[in-house]
C-alpha cells in the first residue's frame, strides 16, 4: 500500500488521443491522479464534470490532472468528447497503474463481490512525491478538498 511522503510510482499510459503519457515526465509541476472505475457511469461522469469545472482553477495552481481507469483510448476519446473534458484520460486496460498505486480491490454491490477499482485520488507534488491519498473517494465535495491541498503545495 503507498503511503504519504512516499515517491510515486511511475508509470508510462496512452492518453485519449493515443499519445503516451509518463508521470515522471510532469515533474516540476503538482499532478492530481485520481482513478476511477468506468467513463460513462453515474458516479464517474460527475467526477470527471467536478474535475473539468475546476481544472483552469486547479491549472493556476500549477496542477495537471490526470483521470485512470482501466477503459480503453477510445472508450477515453468518446467520455472526454461527450462531457467536454479539459484533462487527460489515461487508459490501463492491463491494470499496471492501477494495481501500482493499490486500487484493484475487491468490491461488494448488492451482495455480490467482484474485483473493481476503488475510486481514490492522489495528490502528487513537482518532486514527484505522494503529499495526499484520498481512498474510497465520495464524488461529492471531493474536488474542493484536492484544490485546498495543490493550494497548500505552494
Amino acid at each position: 500500500m503507498l503511503v504519504e511522503g512516499q515517491l510515486a510510482p511511475d508509470f508510462t499510459l496512452h492518453d485519449q488521443d493515443g499519445q503516451p503519457v509518463t508521470l515522471s515526465a510532469l515533474r516540476g509541476s503538482p499532478v492530481v491522479l485520481y482513478f476511477y472505475p468506468r467513463d460513462a457511469t453515474p458516479g464517474c461522469t460527475t467526477e470527471a464534470c467536478d474535475f473539468r469545472d475546476a481544472n483552469a482553477v486547479l491549472a493556476r495552481a500549477g496542477a495537471k490532472v490526470l483521470g485512470v481507469s482501466p477503459d480503453t483510448v477510445a472508450s477515453h476519446r468518446k467520455f472526454a468528447d461527450k462531457q467536454a473534458l479539459d484533462f487527460t484520460l489515461l487508459a490501463d486496460p492491463d491494470k499496471a497503474a492501477i494495481q501500482a498505486y493499490g486500487v484493484w480491490k475487491e468490491k461488494t454491490l448488492y451482495g455480490k463481490t467482484s474485483m473493481g477499482v476503488e475510486r481514490t485520488t492522489f495528490v502528487i507534488d513537482g518532486q514527484g512525491v505522494i503529499r495526499k491519498i484520498f481512498p474510497k473517494v465520495r464524488v461529492a465535495g471531493h474536488v474542493g478538498n484536492v484544490l485546498e491541498v495543490v493550494n497548500g503545495l505552494k
